[in-house]
């Protein structure tokens, strides 16, 4: 008897689904690219229970005359290509015909189109393989799909798909590239009722990201663009001052199909150079445009993955073309902006550029300013001036308070201090308060005893130890001596909370936004009590007490941004990651002078520390000479071979 045989139509098409069809976003990515294909500028996506239950693409496309529909669900029958030759030559998003009967084997699916030179059009339908009947549909131009119930008859499919949060992050993230990559077409994407996402179609891409990332974003985005022999590539990246955890807020589109590339992406980055921070990725679009016979799309089912020709003269036009750009810019932070920060509008200029009218985001959250005018600071230069309403109201609130003494001494010196330059570190009061640790209590931890020398160029410390010189990393230093505080504070994280007089909004876009709220009762194990403020911003009214004052928002962000890269963590593994955050954002930098006190005192912290060797990140804090390495740099050792009075002939 044979062994081998053929396998069924259903069954290859539940094979193919496999690979093509992995959850809710894969149909919608397959049906919104059907539907760009068919030049529509229109596309509705709805989705609910986070595509589980329905999903439906309307678009006002060109249509699918009604005796190519029945074709539209055999497997390998597509529009799109005839013979080999077309293979690679491809400008359609879609054409190897497996979508639409990939998706109909796993579940159920309703077709209604209408062509523009037909009166009529034809509702179809298929679910699990089988036709369940069609009917003449007096419908509107264009084609609507309905997937109902998906992956119903593949239960362990359906049983490792993610939370409906997640999953529908995944939905929010493919509008977000198609929007991108096609910024002439309206999208509208909506769950159980509520939009999620639209653009206005304008064919303005600044737009565009201003609706995926917020306009404060958008406004922070230069536009670049580039052109070789075989490559021509425009779009958008952020300043180096804007800047994300992971690579995933930089798209890559080919010929406006949205891959991932790493040689792209590192392109971009090797583009900024030193001005990008260690960890950080800059936010950006980047679409390329060069002959289909250079790029090869057929290599992933799913098409996100291609090969391509000539990449080493793209990635060189890349780089050059964001040097550039940034090579233009002016990169020097705005004075007003660091003292008064972002949010204070009503009393500062506004010197970031503005956007065009044509690239306002369609909808935006207003928050208004919480400082008024009269909250302004008021400059006092002559003493008519302390006739001020604005002086009077705040002599007569305060009036009733006690005086403090300034200084009970004048000191003799106050003219020679107010010369000298600001302390970079203050370590005798203000640390000791932050640092509460106990290091008159020696440790055992084989820590050589340091006498301090000195500092070279506001960056190193030098002591000695009978075992020869040390040179330490002042800001390596007191990273791990921070760290090993925060771990403990942190690790007694209490149920303390700080209210916030203004509370805190934060913008994301809506695929961060859904992530955040899937991992919200994570967040609240550590403090932060997020709420929804609209469809891309998020309200913080009160955070932990153990928050350092002046960084809530960045610390904030930053455990955010843990989430979002990471997925998921142990509320150890979070207060982990935070620790180190802190201690390097309160450790002193490079080019900070120390005085001795100071630095003596750094290397006393250091020395109590458990692990006195390597700052949080693994870099190491200190490095020695021993005296036998000093001897033979100055060659007051002989060599082996060689007599000593050969040598030198001095009496020492």
């Amino acid at each position: 008897m044979a062994k081998i045989h053929e396998l069924s139509n259903l069954l290859a098409n539940q094979i193919a689904a496999g690979e093509v069809i992995e959850r809710p976003a894969s149909v919608v990515k397959e049906l919104v690219e059907n539907a760009i294909d068919a030049k529509a500028s229109q596309i509705h996506v709805l989705v609910e229970d986070g595509g589980k239950k329905l999903i439906r693409v309307v678009d006002n496309g060109q249509g699918i005359e009604q005796e190519d529909i029945p074709l539209a669900f055999v497997r390998h029958a597509t529009s799109k290509i005839s013979n080999r030759h077309d293979l690679f030559q491809i400008l359609s998003l879609g054409f190897r015909g497996e979508a639409l009967p990939s998706i109909a084997a796993v579940a159920d699916v309703t077709l209604a189109s209408r062509a523009q030179d037909e009166d009529q059009g034809l509702t179809y339908q298929v679910k699990g393989g089988e036709v369940i009947g069609s009917q003449a549909a007096n419908g509107r131009l264009g084609t609507s799909v309905s997937v109902r119930d998906l992956f119903y008859n593949t239960p362990a499919r359906l049983k490792y798909l993610k939370s409906k949060s997640t999953e529908l992050a995944k939905i929010v993230e493919n509008i977000n590239h198609l929007a991108l990559a096609y910024p002439e077409i309206a999208f509208h994407l909506a769950h159980n009722g509520q939009v999620l996402f639209q653009s206005a179609g304008k064919g303005n891409l600044q737009q565009v990201i201003a609706n995926i990332y917020g306009r404060d974003v958008a406004q922070k985005m230069r536009s670049i663009t580039g052109q070789s022999e075989h490559f021509k590539i425009d779009g958008w990246i952020s300043r180096p001052d804007l800047t994300r955890s992971s690579r995933d807020y930089l798209t890559v589109l080919v010929n406006h199909r949205f891959v991932k590339n790493f040689s792209i992406t590192n392109a971009v980055v090797q583009g900024y150079g030193s001005k990008l921070m260690v960890g950080r990725f800059p936010v950006g679009v980047i679409n390329v445009e060069l002959d289909p016979l250079l790029v090869d799309v057929n290599v992933h089912p799913q098409k996100s993955e291609i090969r391509l020709a000539e990449e080493g003269e793209l990635t060189q036009l890349v780089t050059q073309a964001v040097r550039d750009i940034l090579g233009e810019e002016n990169l020097i932070p705005d004075a007003l902006e660091n003292l008064y920060g972002p949010k204070n509008q009503a009393v500062r200029p506004i010197t970031s550029e503005p956007l065009s009218q044509e690239a306002q985001p369609v909808a935006t959250t207003e928050i208004k300013p919480q400082m008024t005018i009269t909250d302004a600071p008021i400059l006092i230069e002559h003493a008519s001036q302390l006739a001020q309403p604005a002086v009077q109201a705040f002599t007569q609130k305060y009036q009733a308070e006690a005086w403090l003494p300034i200084f009970d001494e004048q000191p003799e010196s106050t003219t020679n201090q107010l010369a000298q330059e600001p302390k970079a570190y203050q370590s005798s009061s203000s640390a000791n308060e932050q640092l509460d640790l106990d290091f008159n209590t020696s440790k055992e931890t084989g820590f050589p005893v340091l006498d301090y020398i000195g500092q070279m160029h506001g960056t190193f410390l030098f002591a000695q130890s009978v075992q020869g010189l040390y040179l330490i990393d002042q800001h390596a230093a007191q990273e791990r001596v921070n760290y090993e505080y925060f771990r403990q504070a942190i690790g007694q994280v209490s149920r303390d909370q700080q209210q916030l007089l203004t509370p805190l909004v934060l913008h994301y876009s809506t695929a961060d936004i859904l992530k955040i709220m899937d991992h919200q009762q994570q967040l609240q194990e550590v403090g932060l009590q997020l709420e929804s403020f609209g469809p891309t911003s998020l309200i913080l009214r009160e955070h932990p007490t153990w928050f350092i004052k002046g960084q809530e928002e960045a610390t904030i962000r930053e455990m955010i941004d843990w989430i979002l890269r990471e997925g998921s963590l142990t509320v150890a593994q979070f207060r982990e990651k935070t620790a180190i955050m802190m201690s390097c954002k309160r450790a002193i930098k490079a080019n900070m002078a120390l005085d001795d006190v100071q630095a003596r005192q750094l290397l006393v912290h250091l020395a109590q520390c458990e692990n006195p060797y390597n700052c949080p990140h693994g870099r190491p804090v200190l490095i020695s000479f021993s005296l036998a390495d000093m001897e033979k740099m100055f060659k007051r050792i002989q060599d082996a071979h060689q007599a000593w009075q050969t040598y030198d002939t001095h009496p020492f």
